[in-house]
């Protein structure tokens, strides 16, 4: 699997997590590479930051790895000069969520869109909508908003707003674009379906998004508050075919060691194939960004490997992640995940860790 959208905290907010600690989450849950978000302190926002990224995961991350360079109002010259084997693409925050790294100078956002020589991948969310929902929350209850508020605070319209805008940008300056972790069926008619190869404008779902629906705020809280919202029942199947209060709880789930496990729930309840697994969280990140050699089980390419039991029933495993939580935690998954080799050695096996060889840079084929 490669995952194409982590938050690692590193460097600046490494009580959090770091990547040393999340690629092993990410080794445990079949997770061989990841592309990583600069929406850290300092963010990656220039060529020297994203060098400092490489390093440090270089020393330390378990997988293999890529980051993002991110698109602030006013580093457009970072953004236009960015080393095209350096970068997996070019993040744009067109909502604010962790981190201020919002872009909503619209003659910026244009400049982006119509010079970014990188796919650019979006957060879409209104924030002045965002804004106005939450003092309204605010007026009704004080600091004790309740978490089933997060999906009004951030509702479909806000996504919407944003998401459509993206595509007109994208059309408009013909850029390579996609939209990050959509949440609502309306956003569904914004897209082509099909296979994404040879389109240039494509988008995704994250797996929270398609196990949770809002229900969920009353029993799991501060645990599934994460931006965009988790929406209804109807956005979550459209997308398919705590104790801290609300305004104090990040928002945030630590995902990828169990990313893999959800999608195996969604073979076993008849709503995908193994093969489309394999194909919407392997294939398609590698035709998408280019990745050299990784993505396919092809002679030649890396050995990026991870043995699934589907019938190795796991529940409460440890937790890798640096938090120590998830919000998966007492289900039952039907499956399990056994080993996974990085690079061709075997670096994690029923549950232990073994030594070898630090994760390599993910190489572009551009």
């Amino acid at each position: 699997m490669i995952d194409d959208q982590v938050h690692f905290r590193e460097p600046g907010l490494e009580h959090k997590g770091t990547i040393a600690t999340e690629s092993r989450a990410a080794v445990a849950g079949g997770v061989t590479s990841y592309l990583e978000m600069p929406n850290c302190n300092p963010q990656t926002v220039t060529a020297e930051a994203l060098e400092d990224k490489h390093a440090r995961a270089a020393a330390g991350s378990m997988a293999n790895y890529g980051f993002y360079l991110g698109a602030t109002n006013d580093n457009l010259d970072a953004v236009k000069a960015v080393d095209r084997r350096r970068a997996c693409g070019i993040k744009v925050f067109m909502g604010s969520s962790t981190g201020n790294m919002l872009v909503d100078d619209e003659r910026t956002l244009e400049a982006i869109f119509a010079n970014a020589p990188l796919l650019v991948a979006t957060h879409c969310e209104h924030t002045p909508t965002i804004l106005a929902n939450e003092a309204r929350a605010r007026e009704r209850y004080g600091d004790r908003i309740p978490f089933s508020e997060h999906p009004r605070i951030r509702p479909a319209e806000a996504c919407y707003r944003s998401s459509s805008l993206a595509v007109e940008l994208a059309r408009r300056q013909g850029t390579r674009l996609h939209v990050l972790h959509i949440t609502t069926a309306r956003e569904l008619g914004l897209f082509e379906p099909g296979d994404p190869g040879g389109k240039r404008i494509t988008a995704e779902a994250c797996v929270h998004h398609l196990f949770f629906d809002d229900t969920a705020y009353a029993t799991h809280g501060a645990r599934i508050k994460c931006n965009p919202a988790i929406k209804s029942a109807v956005d979550r199947d459209a997308l398919w075919g705590a104790a801290r209060p609300y305004a104090a709880a990040p928002a945030g789930l630590p995902l990828v060691q169990h990313a893999l496990l959800i999608l195996f729930e969604q073979v076993r309840a008849g709503r995908c194939t193994v093969a489309t697994v394999v194909d919407k969280t392997a294939h398609a990140p590698a035709r998408l960004f280019d990745i050299r050699d990784r993505g396919f089980i092809r002679e030649g390419y890396w050995a990026d490997l991870v043995l699934v039991d589907p019938a190795g029933a796991s529940c409460d495993e440890p937790v890798h992640a640096k938090c120590g939580w998830s919000p998966f935690s007492g289900f039952r998954f039907g499956a399990r995940i056994r080993a996974t080799w990085v690079n061709g050695e075997l670096r994690y096996r029923d549950g232990r860790f073994l030594p070898g060889a630090a994760g390599r840079a993910v190489e572009f084929d551009r």
